[in-house]
């Protein structure tokens, strides 16, 4: 696979996904016991939206660059955040910044160009353990040695065919490793055909939480209709927060009539 999130670096799904990371992260930074933060797909760590390739697509424009003015309350924390990191920070620029010195942040990349611009971003900082291989080889790395609570991120690219049942049987053998951890999983809405699937195969996990934005009716297969992020094991109040957050969001990048909020909690 040829997938590079340079050309999508800040986009609609971005936002969704880094704004409820934070709200993650915040509420199980509030217990004192350290914790791990292990991202199976970590890119490169932060991206330049200025660059050729964010530039190219111009996506960021539709995503960060309409939350950056006066950002309504519930996304005030992660653009914030956004603006005190510079360029476009991606999970591991933002659970870097969030964690303490006693926690611990583990990042998988597969792919060699984007593993060496992680490492680089990465050079001494001890909380961080690099990772270069498969990111559904979790053995060995869910959980993090030594760590009993924390969180697991999914964000697989989804250009392999079955790529939504590739995920659902890795949420729950990482639960099955991992049993005290929060997991949580970005996936994209095109048509709600594979998106179902998924969240009907998830059913049975432990406090799960579904937050999803529609941009427009999910029904043209060709297009980037809206994304969402499954939590199992979500952490109290997060529901709350995920749906005003969520909210928030359509409110600021939905143009189309038919735009939508999909919160469930189980």
């Amino acid at each position: 696979m040829n997938y590079r999130h340079a050309f999508h670096a800040g986009n609609h799904g971005d936002c969704l996904k880094h704004a409820l990371l934070v709200a993650l992260l915040d509420r199980l930074l509030r217990k004192d016991a350290p914790l791990a933060v292990v991202d199976l797909h970590a890119g490169r760590g932060r991206y330049d939206l200025g660059g050729p390739e964010a530039s190219r697509t111009g996506e960021w424009r539709d995503g960060i660059g309409r939350l950056l003015d006066q950002p309504p309350a519930p996304l005030a924390r992660y653009v914030g955040l956004v603006q005190a990191l510079g360029l476009y920070p991606g999970s591991p620029a933002l659970a870097q910044a969030l964690l303490r010195p006693t926690d611990r942040l583990v990042l998988n990349e597969k792919q060699p160009e984007e593993f060496a611009a992680l490492r680089a971003w990465a050079e001494g900082d001890a909380r961080i353990v690099l990772r270069q291989g498969d990111a559904w080889a979790l053995k060995g790395i869910v959980p993090p040695a030594g760590y009993r609570r924390g969180l697991v991120l999914f964000d697989p690219p989804y250009e392999a065919e079955g790529e939504h049942a590739r995920l659902a049987a890795a949420l729950r053998e990482a639960h099955r490793l991992a049993p005290t951890f929060v997991l949580a999983a970005w996936y994209p809405v095109k048509h709600l055909a594979p998106v179902r699937a998924l969240r009907d195969s998830l059913a049975g996990l432990p406090k799960l939480v579904d937050a999803a934005l529609y941009l427009r009716p999910p029904l043209d297969p060709t297009r980037l209709n809206g994304s969402g992020l499954i939590v199992v094991n979500a952490p109290w109040g997060y529901a709350e927060e995920a749906q005003a957050i969520v909210e928030a969001l359509r409110g600021r990048l939905a143009d189309e009539a038919g735009a939508a909020v999909h919160l469930a909690a189980a």
